[in-house]
């Protein structure tokens, strides 16, 4: 049946059937691995809670190091910690607390929230989860530790050179912040393509888009933001790793580099990341006051498109923290209402919360997850208007390098991320734990918290107005900044109290396993359905954004299996893939089980990484070789292909258990990768530019530039490789398998193309006397092959797969998904070449 023909109007019901067999099938084959095999689930049950523990660890650890820091700095000329020590606290600090706690944080809440929530089995990647989880683990510990041996960063979680350059930090300190935290941006990466592909394919059939929570449409949000915005930090590391290992000048303006670069690539990420930790905050906050309010949330429309708003606005806001630069008055001015415009969207939903908590139906203030909201709009409105002032360029340039920023950041990042979190705690624990967390130690957390961190922040603001500027280790008595900082520490230890009460509570009462408390709160969204680790028993189809409390019968229908798919037909894992506008049923995807392969592959690549940190090469490089040996085992078993006849899910609606093309799943995590390889590579013409802007004068004259001929056969030699790869898959779509070398000669021909183009420009510009040290021309040209001969790795990995799959008779007309998937990549690399010829061979040229 047809999408077109199906009746939603009735409840699906599959009508007489072994209900307790039905339900031991279910809960056998997604229980979870047990003995030493438990660190291969990847059930987003099990690697939500994982991920949340360990971003809930990295924040206490990174508090402890605040700690430190507000010790040294409760009185004047005090010596506890030295000035090394003291650079390498407040970098990890930092660092820790952006990149090991706040991203992740969110991103573990989604992975855990989200399946319930859409009424889905699982995220459609669940190994990727696993595997985006055990590699930030592993190299957020490892990262952390270094500070026990002298190797911890010291050059500001920023890291801005020319401080953090070879000549200025020559040691490995640099290196453990740009190799292991570029690492784990690609953990965050990998998280991203889950939610999307999750939130926009993997819905209850009938959450419409205008039906999705609004939590959701936060986290489709944030995922989007990171995708475009961890790019520019990536390429970023890269850059600055490169000078330091191999002394490609990008950031040293002796060869005609410059270290704006670094902060125009640091802060497309950076503020837009400020926005990441914001709007899933923002989310949590829109989906708790309507439960508390007992009452729809007003104006639900408005606050998706602030979200949206907010998003798009972010990424117009990177020079807001480069006001005092020196950049030109035009780029001051846009950039300081652009500014002051993100205030816009922030408002709309501050005044959607009032509205609704106004209107509430019953409301107890004195709940904790209320408490913790309350507390969030109170300091986040402070921070607001703090942010505005600090919008204003005057202004910004007397309070830029003061306490006073130091007190704004945390006022928008503690207040805006941390107190909806703990608040989300409290109201989201009787969902995945046994029992709920105590009210009475909730209220002492809520008070020490929001009494210390008043009284830890606030000072700072008169204390930067005062003149005490951030990043010092110890000032002058005579200054008399003393009480402002003892108050300071006063505060932050009973920050520390509060959190402490937190982890007893969380110690006492948080139970993993079996059923969870319920829907304690009466709210009305589905992740508070009866579940399991199967998520649901069946998959409801959703009428509307509170389908508790507008279908009242719901939780016990759903129970009884009276929904979609309340078995398992196929015998294994399954969730139901449906159209991302209209979420109708379209196929079922047959999803992977534990297994080893993800796990190896997270400590692997870890390993290889953290390993090339300390130059230890043939051991990093070994490392690398198990990794990609434990990836290749690991997609080898994703394309099962027509494995079973299509399935009844209920309702009269039979489904395909296979799909290819735009319908495939898969298809939309590649296009999502593409995206993000595309920002990346945007990023890098970007700094091309930005340097010739600088340095115009150390490009070369149009006579000093590498033939062109060689340039147009490299074009000529990239295009026919995915010519070849076009016309394989053209022809994969009308042969049955039987004739596999054609194929496979296409494959390993394209593959041979594209190295010789590869090397031909290398060879180009070694002949032309162009030297990646000499200049940040030859740098940046070199580094844009750099990257194009990396794609040629990965599309020769790629290549090399579709080829074995070949020979094994794995790939045909009906199960290429594999191939599609490569030919989508291999047609990207192709066109990202093209590019990057026309940069490197045609603006010098042009601008000559």
């Amino acid at each position: 049946m047809s999408e077109h023909e199906i009746d939603y109007s009735r409840l699906p019901n599959p009508g007489p059937r072994d209900d307790a067999k039905e339900l031991d099938q279910l809960k056998r084959i997604w229980a979870p691995p047990s003995g030493l095999k438990f660190v291969t689930v990847v059930n987003n049950n099990y690697v939500g809670s994982f991920y949340i523990g360990a971003a809930l660890m990295f924040f206490v650890l990174a508090g402890l190091l605040a700690l430190l820091m507000r010790t040294q700095l409760a009185v004047p000329d005090n010596d506890l910690v030295g000035h090394n020590l003291y650079n390498q606290l407040f970098t990890m600090h930092g660092t820790m607390m952006m990149f090991l706690f706040a991203v992740p944080m969110v991103e573990a809440v989604g992975v855990l929230l989200l399946p319930n929530m859409l009424a889905a089995r699982d995220l459609p990647f669940p190994r990727l989860s696993a595997f985006a989880f055990w590699a930030y683990f592993v190299g957020g510990t490892v990262f952390f530790c270094s500070i026990f041996f002298d190797l911890a960063p010291r050059g500001g979680w920023f890291m801005y050179p020319p401080l953090t350059s070879y000549e200025y930090e020559p040691g490995h300190n640099a290196d453990f912040w740009l190799l292991g935290i570029g690492f784990i941006e690609i953990s965050a990466i990998a998280g991203a393509i889950e939610i999307v592909v999750g939130i926009l394919r993997t819905r209850a059939p009938g959450m419409t888009l205008d039906k999705l929570p609004i939590y959701a449409w936060s986290m489709l949000v944030l995922a989007g933001m990171i995708i475009f915005a961890f790019p520019a930090v990536i390429l970023g590391t890269i850059l600055l790793e490169l000078e330091r290992a191999f002394r490609w000048p990008f950031f040293l303006a002796d060869y005609g580099g410059d270290p704006l670069l670094w902060q125009h690539l640091f802060w497309i990420f950076g503020h837009p990341e400020v926005y990441i930790i914001f709007l899933p905050a923002a989310g949590m906050v829109s989906m708790i006051v309507p439960t508390m309010a007992q009452r729809p949330l007003v104006g639900y429309r408005l606050v998706v498109i602030a979200l949206v708003a907010t998003g798009f606005l972010s990424f117009g806001l990177w020079v807001h923290h480069m006001f005092a630069t020196g950049i030109p008055q035009l780029s001051l001015s846009f950039f300081s209402a652009a500014s002051m415009a993100v205030a816009v969207p922030s408002g709309i939903q501050v005044f959607a919360w009032i509205a609704t908590l106004a209107a509430a139906k019953k409301l107890n203030p004195m709940d904790t997850p209320t408490l913790f909201v309350l507390g969030f709009l109170f300091i986040f409105v402070l921070g607001g208007l703090t942010g505005v002032m600090v919008a204003v360029v005057p202004f910004d340039w007397q309070a830029h390098d003061t306490y006073f920023i130091v007190a704004h950041l945390h006022y928008v990042l503690i207040g805006g991320m941390v107190f909806p979190l703990f608040g989300a705690f409290y109201y989201w624990m009787p969902y995945a734990s046994s029992r709920r967390m105590s009210e009475r130690m909730g209220r002492w957390c809520f008070a020490l918290m929001f009494i210390g961190f008043n009284l830890a922040f606030f000072p700072m603001h008169i204390a930067g107005l005062e003149g005490m500027p951030r990043r010092v280790y110890t000032y002058p008595a005579e200054m008399g900044w003393g009480t402002l900082n003892m108050l300071s520490t006063v505060g932050a230890y009973l920050i520390a109290a509060g959190v402490a009460v937190f982890l007893v509570d969380l110690a006492m009462h948080f139970r993993m396993g079996g059923s969870n408390a319920g829907n304690v709160w009466n709210a009305g969204t589905m992740e508070w359905l009866p579940n399991d680790n199967y998520s649901n028993r069946s998959i409801p189809f959703v009428t509307s954004r509170e389908p508790l409390w507008d279908q009242p019968n719901l939780s016990r229908d759903v129970e009884q299996g009276h929904y979609y798919l309340p078995n398992a037909p196929t015998g294994g894992r399954e969730t139901i893939v449906t159209s991302a506008l209209g979420a109708k049923p379209q196929y079922l995807l047959q999803m992977p089980g534990y297994g080893w392969s993800p796990f190896l592959a997270a400590v692997f690549t870890a390993g290889f990484f953290l390993l090339l940190t300390v130059k230890l090469v043939w051991l990093a490089a070994a490392c690398g070789l198990v990794a990609i040996a434990s990836v290749l085992r690991w997609v080898w078993s994703t394309d099962p292909g027509y494995s079973h006849p299509p399935v009844d899910i209920g309702g009269g609606i039979r489904l395909e258990v296979y799909q290819q093309g735009p319908t495939s799943h898969s298809w939309w995590a590649m296009m999502v990768l593409v995206i993000v390889s595309g920002s990346i590579f945007a990023s890098l013409v970007f700094s091309y530019m930005f340097l010739w802007t600088v340095s115009p004068e150390i490009w070369p004259s149009p006579g000093q530039l590498p033939q062109l001929g060689w340039a147009l056969g490299s074009a000529a030699l990239q295009g026919a490789s995915g010519a070849l790869i076009v016309w394989a898959g053209r022809r994969l779509r009308r042969q049955d398998g039987t004739r596999r070398w054609p194929l496979q000669l296409a494959i390993g021909s394209a593959i041979v193309l594209l190295w010789i183009a590869l090397a031909g420009d290398l060879a180009n510009q070694s002949s032309a006397g162009i030297a990646p040290t000499d200049s940040a021309y030859g740098a940046v040209v070199y580094t844009i092959l750099s990257l194009q001969g990396f794609y040629v790795v990965i599309m020769s990995f790629m290549g090399g797969y579709c080829m074995a799959r070949l020979a094994a008779g794995l790939m045909h007309a009906r199960r290429r998904v594999s191939y599609e998937n490569t030919q989508l990549y291999w047609v990207y690399v192709v066109a990202q070449g093209l590019v990057g010829l026309v940069v490197i061979h045609g603006f010098p040229r042009l601008a000559g």
